[in-house]
């Protein structure tokens, strides 16, 4: 009787861990929920807890950054959204560089705003051109600035006057 065809040798194959989950030193990248609610897909922050969201034209994209965004610091990107979109009706927005940025059809951006560690950087393009200027000086000649902290008091009808006069000027092509 023939012997039995010994099976051939398998290969060893590894099998793969089950990845765990990294934990970030303190203070660097958290994760907070997105505006779609506790089982969505976590937003990184970034530095100073700036929401790190993909780049995109439109309300959806401003809208996911405001809400990831972490404290008392979403409540006042909402607020600095809201002032702005009813001082200029027709704005357009979009998120660029991880900050969103409101501009006017084929005028180009004229404000952003970014989450710093312990402000909001409320930032108009061209800010030196603007009546009063913004307070908060650059180191190029046109954008000027107005940090918003905790606890401070926006001046929403200054900040929609910005936004109007901003927004008749000819913006920044990002």
């Amino acid at each position: 009787m023939p012997k039995p065809k010994a099976k051939p040798a398998r290969r060893a194959t590894r099998t793969a861990k089950a990845a765990k989950p990294r934990k970030s030193p303190k203070g660097k990248r958290a994760t907070t929920p997105t505006a779609a609610g506790p089982t969505a897909r976590k937003v990184k922050l970034l530095s100073g807890g700036n929401p790190q969201i993909a780049k995109g034209d439109g309300e959806a994209p401003v809208q996911a950054y405001i809400a990831a965004m972490p404290g008392w610091k979403q409540a006042m990107g909402r607020k600095i959204d809201q002032v702005i979109t009813r001082a200029v009706p027709r704005v357009r927005k979009a998120i660029k560089w991880n900050s969103p940025f409101y501009g006017m059809d084929g005028q180009g951006w004229f404000i952003g705003f970014h989450c710093l560690a312990k402000y909001v950087k409320v930032a108009f393009l061209r800010g030196a051109l603007l009546t009063p200027v913004p307070p908060v000086a650059s180191k190029q000649k046109e954008p000027r600035y107005l940090d918003i902290h905790e606890g401070d008091q926006l001046d929403e009808a200054q900040l929609a006057d910005w936004a109007r006069q901003a927004s008749e000027l000819p913006g920044w092509k990002l």
